[in-house]
């Protein structure tokens, strides 16, 4: 087999097992996100997000690995035109159950954030979080997303350098990322080795690769105590950055 086959049988391999997996957590998941839109939380995330939004217009939203569509219902209730994809099926469905329960309107596709199925320039807004430190082609999905948003158009990012972590180091904390058992917390370790994003320095790299795809940035290095208040949830202490990057 020649290295192009082998590349991509692994990276293919990769991806199945990154799906595996998020489909095994969905549920646990999705529990966690229904209490943080229910909480102090939620109205918190959202007082981060609205500020930095056009005041008075309707938008086309995409939410890239909406999970159990946290994003997607504070976006839909906002009276934005959200339409939400994830790579997990399991995770879809949780999100379809949650979105149509909270009385808003979304639409989800199945889709890899890494490879999208839109035209170009489709989007006034996209929002991601806790996604990139996952993808096995981060500047690939970051290029996909540009392509996507319209000129003008902004792109939030929040996510962790988890790279530089061990999840299995707070495993007996009871944090929100580690209310799983230890197998599992053994297996996302395995595969976020395996994942080339856990090398770089973030979020400076993502800034980085943005300016360099034309964007102009803005970054909060940690967030955390502004958005994680509900005291019946543990999170863990890796600090969440937060980026804003318009495209010009």
């Amino acid at each position: 087999m020649n290295t192009a086959l082998e590349h991509s049988s692994a990276a293919a391999r990769l991806s199945a097992e990154i799906e595996a997996y998020w489909d095994e957590r969905s549920e646990a998941f999705s529990k966690v996100r229904l209490q943080e839109l229910n909480g102090p939380d939620g109205r918190a995330w959202w007082e981060t997000i609205a500020p930095r939004l056009p005041a008075g217009k309707k938008l086309r939203v995409l939410d890239i690995g909406t999970g159990a569509g946290f994003f997607a219902i504070l976006l839909g209730k906002a009276g934005h035109e959200v339409t939400a994809i994830d790579q997990s099926g399991s995770m879809l469905r949780h999100a379809r159950e949650n979105v149509l329960a909270c009385g808003t309107h979304a639409t989800f596709r199945k889709m890899d954030a890494q490879k999208l199925l839109f035209p170009d320039n489709s989007f006034d807004l996209i929002l991601s979080r806790n996604l990139t430190w996952t993808l096995p082609d981060a500047l690939g999905a970051y290029r996909e997303w540009l392509r996507v948003l319209k000129k003008g158009g902004l792109l939030l990012n929040f996510d962790s350098d988890c790279g530089r972590c061990s999840f299995e180091d707070t495993v007996d904390t009871d944090h929100a990322r580690t209310q799983v058992d230890k197998a599992q917390v053994q297996r996302c370790n395995a595969i976020k080795e395996q994942l080339s994003i856990s090398t770089c320095r973030r979020p400076y790299w993502d800034l980085a690769v943005m300016q360099e795809l034309g964007c102009e940035c803005s970054c909060e290095e940690d967030i955390s105590g502004r958005v994680h208040l509900d005291p019946g949830i543990a999170y863990d202490n890796i600090p969440l950055f937060a980026i804003c990057a318009r495209k010009k």
